[in-house]
């Protein structure tokens, strides 16, 4: 497995201990994110990642911000992204069991780094359930 991590500045410090710990546990990983604390535009890097998950250069995404939100919204802008703001183990195990979610959006300054190794941890342990959540699924995409 191979994850893309993108940060604003908000979510550059975080980024950093997820690096560690990432590389700790040595799982690939490939930096999109800002790398410096100096202000930049969350949608930029949103995009970014939401890219690579879809040309399946990455398999699953960590994107970071403030709150989580700003992040997450730009990247579900992408037809083939389900990118969930997630801030306790549980949200991020149904976030992956239910919606099949392909990126998990961090609020760094909501979470401790230590909470965010066990979000990060859920989120690429659990699989897609499938069955009645399949229909439901199909049904996110853009509608006309």
């Amino acid at each position: 497995m191979i994850l893309g991590i993108v940060n604003d500045h908000a979510g550059y410090y975080l980024k950093l201990k997820l690096l560690e710990y990432l590389k700790q546990k040595n799982i690939q990983f490939i930096n999109f994110g800002s790398d410096t604390p100096d202000a930049v535009d969350y949608p930029d890097f949103a995009h970014i990642l939401a890219k690579a998950v879809e040309n399946k250069q990455v398999d699953l995404g960590i994107s970071i911000c403030g709150t989580g939100n700003g992040i997450n919204i730009a990247a579900n802008k992408h037809m083939g992204i389900r990118s969930a703001v997630c801030w306790r183990k549980e949200i991020s195990h149904l976030a992956r069991l239910h919606n099949n979610a392909n990126i998990c959006a961090l609020p760094a300054r909501f979470i401790t780094p230590e909470e965010a190794y066990v979000i990060v941890d859920e989120f690429i342990s659990t699989s897609f359930e499938g069955g009645r959540h399949i229909q439901r699924i199909n049904k996110i995409p853009l509608q006309s």
